[in-house]
């Protein structure tokens, strides 16, 4: 419990921070955009990809009697980021960082970041069981993080907030 809150404390430290660098962080990202982080990132933030993310990791999980126990947190982490997360944008509503940029109209709103929440809340679970590859996880997310900020879907606290919050969603679930 003691690690949990001093988790939380960095989260909502990080998160103020955050907030301050939101509008810089946006800026910096449009100045680096490129055909090769395009394609690269591009494919990493494609829904599709987590998709298959959660495929993968189920297979592993049911590969082994002695896992299967874990696929049920693992589906249950991504349907619980999916419902929070899109509760949070109705009522937040905040609008996406291209819409600061360009006169255009997002599909849905900017916080939190769903794609950050989903696969943040799997690192738990992930490495509960697969802890030699935990970096490999670990890595990942943050691509996939990175990717919604570098194609200016969100604000940097908007990815922060939701890997935050989809981590503490994953540590729930893997400790049930």
């Amino acid at each position: 419990m003691k690690k949990t809150n001093k988790t939380l404390l960095v989260a909502v430290l990080l998160f103020v921070l955050s907030l301050l660098l939101d509008r810089k962080i946006a800026i910096f990202l449009r100045m680096i955009k490129n055909p090769v982080f395009d394609l690269f990132f591009g494919w990493i933030t494609d829904f599709t990809t987590l998709f298959i993310f959660f495929i993968l990791a189920t297979t592993l999980f049911l590969i082994s009697n002695k896992n299967r126990r874990y696929a049920i947190p693992l589906w249950a982490s991504f349907l619980s980021s999916v419902a929070i997360s899109f509760i949070l944008k109705l009522v937040v509503a905040r609008a996406r960082p291209v819409e600061f940029f360009y006169i255009i109209n997002a599909l849905d709103y900017s916080f939190p970041s769903m794609h950050a929440m989903i696969v943040f809340s799997a690192l738990p679970i992930l490495n509960k069981k697969f802890q030699k590859l935990k970096w490999v996880w670990l890595a990942f997310a943050f691509l996939v993080a990175f990717s919604r900020l570098y194609f200016g879907f969100h604000f940097l606290s908007d990815v922060v907030f939701g890997a935050f919050f989809g981590y503490f969603i994953g540590i729930f679930l893997v400790d049930k």
